[in-house]
């Protein structure tokens, strides 16, 4: 590899004409990602706040892609995928604490500087991070109201609702396995939250 006038030359068999096939920022469409965050106001940091929270959602569209892969791979006895897929969510989850340290470098006193224009939008209205509680068990049907004005998200969260958690297919599995799950609790209305059922603890 030469290097001339301090500028290295390419690697010998890069591809550098990519009008006939797909490129990188094609594949992950970055035209579309990069061109994502709309600020309201004029603050430097909202832009921050934004990519925060947006790369927060793509995260969370991970996790709950991922759940829903380990609940099918318990429904197929297939443990080993499952245990990988439940491994990989405790990483993403790991990754998702460890990045709120970059939104932690806005004070709250700037923070207030902008908070006023985003009026009553709040993480609480975020339908992937209630998705995730009800695929793992905490479930909560009056969140429901909360997405009137959107009624894709609210018709997810609606399927979300009614299916089997990981824990019911990880419980069924074990019933499967010969193991003594009451049948009242493979038979439970699934739309509702998990509570303790001191009958498994044996």
């Amino acid at each position: 590899m030469s290097i001339e006038n301090g500028v290295r030359a390419l690697e010998e068999g890069i591809k550098t004409d990519f009008s006939r096939s797909t490129d990188y920022a094609g594949y992950l469409d970055l035209d579309t990602l990069l061109s994502a965050q709309h600020p309201i106001s004029d603050h430097h940091d909202e832009t921050l706040f934004i990519i925060q929270h947006q790369t927060s959602e793509l995260w969370l569209k991970l996790v709950l892609h991922e759940l829903s892969g380990v609940r099918e791979n318990l429904d197929a006895d297939d443990v080993s995928r499952a245990r990988k897929g439940l491994s990989r969510v405790k990483h993403i989850f790991h990754t998702l604490t460890d990045q709120w340290s970059v939104l932690a470098t806005l004070t709250p006193s700037e923070y207030a500087e902008f908070r006023g224009v985003l009026g009553n939008s709040s993480g609480f209205q975020s339908y992937q991070y209630r998705a995730v509680e009800f695929i793992l068990g905490n479930k909560n049907a009056a969140l429901l109201a909360v997405f009137e004005s959107r009624p894709e998200a609210k018709a997810m969260l609606a399927e979300t609702l009614r299916a089997p958690t990981v824990y019911d297919a990880f419980l069924r599995y074990l019933a499967r396995r010969g193991h003594p799950v009451p049948q009242q609790i493979l038979d439970r209305d699934v739309s509702r939250a998990w509570v303790e059922a001191p009958e498994l603890v044996a």
